[in-house]
């Protein structure tokens, strides 16, 4: 294999009692597979994600890396490994590799598609006044970091007008603790002539209270870009279905 993947697909069989589905000499799939794909593609197109199950939309997803192939027991598997259909897409590529049935071609296909969602959210922050935007920074902030494995730490940099500049990711760590120096969040800030920031973590176990680390952290941080006029918009925590603000909770 050269680089980080191949491309190839995944040896037979792929899944525990079940061949391949190949059949004729040009390798057609049969009909009741072909009107599945159908079926579902169909509906999609009426009625968009939110008319199918997470197992159903991996499936979509599948059809393109599979081609050849019923996807139906492998979209199953990756849901009972990962919980669902946004923490298939999240998984680490060694992860979702080690699972029967996932190649190089599923995993890459499902981390674009995780990195399409992540840029689209991205859009309709950047570039803009991010404080009266806030539901859209929130959507973006849930799908960039809701999901991870591991904790990580971004920094939203804002211009005197309130929109956003940058948005970085400062540090990972583990599953329950990032390192974050004040020092070189103000340093950043300078760099990049900014006026404001928000901090923005995750939580993998998914509470998204804040720990006694992070609320001393958050003020050593706050006391830090104070000292340079730099503002101190919010800190937030993302949970796996909810968020907290330091702001909204009278932390800042």
């Amino acid at each position: 294999m050269s680089g980080p993947f191949s491309f190839e697909e995944p040896p037979l069989p792929l899944f525990e009692g079940q061949e391949l589905i190949l059949t004729g000499s040009k390798g057609t799939l049969p009909s009741y597979i072909k009107d599945h794909r159908k079926r579902l593609r169909d509906r999609f197109l009426t009625g968009g994600a939110t008319a199918m199950p997470d197992y159903e939309l991996l499936e979509l997803v599948l059809f393109r890396s599979l081609p050849r192939c019923d996807v139906k027991p492998l979209a199953r598997k990756l849901l009972e490994e990962f919980g669902d259909f946004n923490r298939v897409l999240s998984a680490p590529v060694e992860r979702l590799c080690a699972v029967r049935g996932v190649g190089d071609a599923v995993a890459v296909d499902l981390k674009v598609v995780e990195a399409s969602a992540h840029r689209l959210a991205r859009s309709r922050i950047l570039q803009q006044h991010v404080i009266s935007s806030w539901d859209a920074l929130l959507d973006y902030c849930r799908t960039a970091m809701a999901h991870h494995e591991i904790e990580q730490f971004r920094i939203l940099f804002l211009d005197r007008k309130n929109v956003l500049i940058a948005d970085e990711e400062q540090a990972r760590g583990t599953v329950d603790h990032v390192p974050v120096y004040p020092r070189e969040v103000v340093k950043r800030a300078l760099e990049l002539n900014a006026s404001a920031l928000i901090l923005v973590h995750n939580h993998p176990s998914g509470d998204p209270t804040p720990s006694e680390s992070d609320i001393a952290m958050t003020e050593k941080i706050g006391d830090a870009a104070n000292a340079l006029s730099i503002t101190l918009h919010d800190h937030l925590i993302i949970g796996k279905s909810a968020e907290f603000s330091f702001q909204s909770e009278g932390l800042l």
